[in-house]
């Protein structure tokens, strides 16, 4: 009798005799328990409210951006470049907290859209820098203060008090 022992550590065992004519045998049964019935709400934990919390963020900049096409992590980098010019690729990955894989794919779409450009470093022509365009630097104009609007609209249900705790909060989990 093969029994699946690929269980985790909070399962229940319980060990049941078989007996036979010629032996005894030990046979263990696992009983598997549901995430609730070990007290694991999925709804109560910080990632999954982070998450809901994104989300919320999410469709609430896709509502009011003037700009269609412009994710949150775009209008993000496009910040960050117009606030560090001449920041390389790996700047940017250091600054945003976004990997090199990520932010190579949004450094693409914003050049293709002519928000930023890609030059050369006259000091070491290996080296990439990223500036803002005209174009880029028209849309963050026009965005910064509507992405203010989005902050104050996400943490609208929130007391000032409380506003400022969960910003606290969130850079306390976040800091390094």
């Amino acid at each position: 009798m093969a029994l699946n022992k690929a269980f985790s550590s909070t399962k229940a065992v319980s060990t049941l005799f078989i007996v036979t004519a010629d032996n005894r045998q030990t046979a263990t049964v696992t009983t598997i328990k549901t995430p609730s019935e070990q007290g694991y709400s999925l709804k109560d934990q910080v990632g999954f409210l982070i998450r809901k919390a994104h989300q919320r963020n999410t469709a609430i900049f896709q509502q009011h951006s003037v700009d269609e096409q412009l994710t949150p992590i775009q209008f993000s980098a496009l910040c960050v470049i117009a606030d560090n010019d001449n920041s390389s690729l790996t700047d940017l990955v250091q600054i945003t907290a976004i990997d090199q894989a990520t932010i190579r794919g949004i450094v693409s779409r914003l050049k293709k859209r002519g928000l930023i450009e890609l030059v050369s470093d006259p000091r070491d022509q290996r080296k990439v820098i990223v500036r803002a365009t005209r174009e880029g630097m028209m849309l963050l104009d026009e965005m910064v203060p509507i992405a203010k609007e989005i902050s104050d609209i996400t943490v609208e249900k929130l007391n000032p008090s409380e506003q400022v705790a969960l910003t606290y909060l969130l850079k306390k989990i976040i800091e390094e």
